[in-house]
């Protein structure tokens, strides 16, 4: 089947390199062309719009930035429902609102579209060496029929259940990431005011039951200075965003993820660093 690409920042560059190396036909849009070339270099066709894109693929895939964006992505002048047709699969990738996609999902039905919700997770690093994991909502058997491709950029896929489960999922999987960036920052912030070596810390904290995810990708990076996005801040925020929007529709109170979400916007909107990585949270420590 053809495949229709929308987003070509760093997560979708490295889902449509892995495409491309399993000989897959992939046709590209980016609002910025330049964003894409990258992956043209690598054999990927551009579409001049997400309507002229839909219009010739099998299988549109989006990942966007904010729910804005796949909003005009999806309903917009030149966005895919335009073009749209029965048979067809959409899948969104971006981390979005679950209500977003389960109103995508019923505007495809109407028109005999198959849709579904795969936001994923892994970081930019999962995204180049193909070990992403998806979390997928919609009809099974769509996920069934679209099984292949998803094995040719993720190690495991999951199914959790109609439109907008697989964004639950992802906000399940971003709460605790807010624990564990928060957690990472002030174990890092605590050793060096103690003195210790903070690379030994690192290693020997992964080595324990402090083990995780974000203490071993991004602690390296942020002794090197490296705050180089794997995630940018400015999605995070995001995600955390609708975490707590959705939270709060159903009645919960989540105070340790409204405490992330206060830090990363001290990083994103008071200090203007969205554009960084989720590790230079620690940038609210160390200058």
């Amino acid at each position: 089947m053809k495949i229709g690409f929308i987003g070509t920042g760093v997560m979708g560059t490295g889902i449509v390199t892995n495409l491309l190396k399993h000989h897959e036909d992939v046709t590209v849009y980016n609002r910025t062309k330049a964003h894409a070339q990258p992956v043209l270099y690598q054999g990927a066709q551009w579409a001049d719009s997400p309507a002229s894109l839909a219009q010739d693929n099998d299988i549109v895939m989006t990942m966007v930035g904010f729910p804005k964006d796949v909003k005009e992505v999806y309903y917009g002048e030149q966005g895919i429902f335009q073009t749209a047709h029965a048979g067809q699969y959409l899948v969104d990738m971006t981390t979005s609102s679950p209500a977003l996609d389960q109103k995508i999902s019923q505007t495809a039905e109407k028109i005999g579209v198959h849709a579904l919700d795969t936001p994923v997770s892994g970081g930019d690093i999962g995204a180049k060496n193909g070990q992403l994991t998806v979390m997928v909502g919609g009809k099974q058997t769509d996920l069934t029929a679209l099984q292949p491709v998803f094995a040719e950029f993720s190690k495991s896929v999951h199914y959790f259940g109609p439109a907008g489960a697989g964004q639950n999922a992802k906000m399940a999987n971003q709460i605790t990431i807010a624990g564990t960036m928060t957690g990472m920052t002030e174990a890092l912030v605590y050793a060096k005011a103690a003195g210790l070596d903070l690379g030994q810390v690192i290693a020997t904290l992964q080595g324990g039951a402090a083990e995780n995810f974000s203490m071993g990708s991004y602690g390296p990076r942020i002794l090197k200075g490296d705050y180089t996005p794997g995630f940018f801040a400015k999605h995070f925020l995001k995600d955390l965003r609708i975490a707590l929007d959705t939270a709060d529709e159903m009645q919960l109170n989540l105070p340790a993820t409204k405490q992330a979400k206060e830090l990363y916007e001290a990083l994103v909107d008071q200090q203007g660093l969205g554009n960084d990585g989720t590790q230079a949270l620690i940038k609210l420590w160390w200058k």
